[in-house]
């Protein structure tokens, strides 16, 4: 921030990180279809690694922003909030859309309906198909749901170890949430392995599968999160009155949580009803 700047807001400096993210999921989004359709694994690969190199690079350059003292104060903190939270919701309208097409197809299988033929005949008037065993919802998914839960409450246990300084436990809490993240995943990579349908045999089955797919992405996006957190935490980046990382961090953790109980509810347990 210049001596003579006359205003509290940080003006960035030129940065060729935004560009070459914007270009690395162009990338990354074209080779997940073709990944998809014929198998070809190559853009996707190059996206990916793409992608995560300009995003630490990225991300690495906020963070000296943010270490450097000058930058980040509370006038620039308050539009920070303001940007995750718009964020999170742009989230939530994402899995909105997969809840809508799951909903919508539930609540109109075809069922004598000559407006819905071509769904009727794909479900047979029923949703879920009659044909389709579904994951037991007090199995793997239940189990789930209490891990998402108590990491849920080990996180925020983290967070308030933090305002207190205690950096002990801020770091034992904050590694048991990065724990319970990976126990999850490891579940759902279990559940998906032992599943009798796949996502491309019927509307159930790609609903299902897009539905839970995105939301393990995002558990495995928050872990990932979390785990630049403890390594910063390690480092002593945050303090009491300052850690909007892993204060963001925490929130997104929650909204990945609180998804899940919706997904848990209607997409395991009411579907099974």
């Amino acid at each position: 921030m210049s001596e003579n700047q006359k205003h509290p807001y940080h003006l960035v400096d030129p940065s060729p990180w935004p560009l070459v993210t914007a270009l690395s999921l162009l990338v990354l989004a074209y080779g997940f279809v073709t990944f998809m359709h014929d198998d070809k694994v190559l853009l996707f690969a190059i996206g990916s690694v793409a992608l995560i190199l300009s995003s630490f690079f990225w991300w690495r350059d906020i963070v000296n922003e943010s270490e450097g003292g000058k930058f980040h104060n509370k006038v620039v903190q308050i539009g920070l909030r303001y940007g995750m939270i718009f964020f999170i919701a742009s989230e939530v309208m994402f899995f909105a859309a997969w809840f809508w097409a799951f909903f919508d197809v539930a609540f109109y299988p075809g069922k004598d309906s000559a407006e819905l033929i071509g769904r009727q005949e794909a479900l047979g008037g029923v949703f879920p198909p009659e044909d389709i065993e579904l994951v037991p919802p007090f199995g793997i998914p239940l189990l789930n749901t209490f891990i998402l839960l108590a990491s849920g409450g080990t996180v925020t246990w983290a967070h308030h170890a933090l305002k207190v300084n205690d950096r002990r436990n801020f770091l034992v809490f904050l590694f048991l949430t990065i724990l319970l993240g990976v126990i999850f995943t490891g579940f759902q990579i279990y559940e998906y392995q032992h599943a009798t349908f796949a996502i491309d045999e019927g509307i159930y089955p790609s609903t299902f599968y897009m539905a839970t797919g995105f939301h393990g992405a995002h558990v495995i996006i928050g872990t990932i999160f979390l785990i630049v957190c403890f390594f910063r935490g390690l480092k002593g980046h945050f303090k009491p009155e300052k850690h909007l990382g892993f204060e963001f961090a925490a929130w997104y953790w929650h909204f990945v949580d609180v998804i899940w109980l919706f997904l848990f509810t209607f997409v395991y347990w009411w579907a099974s009803v």
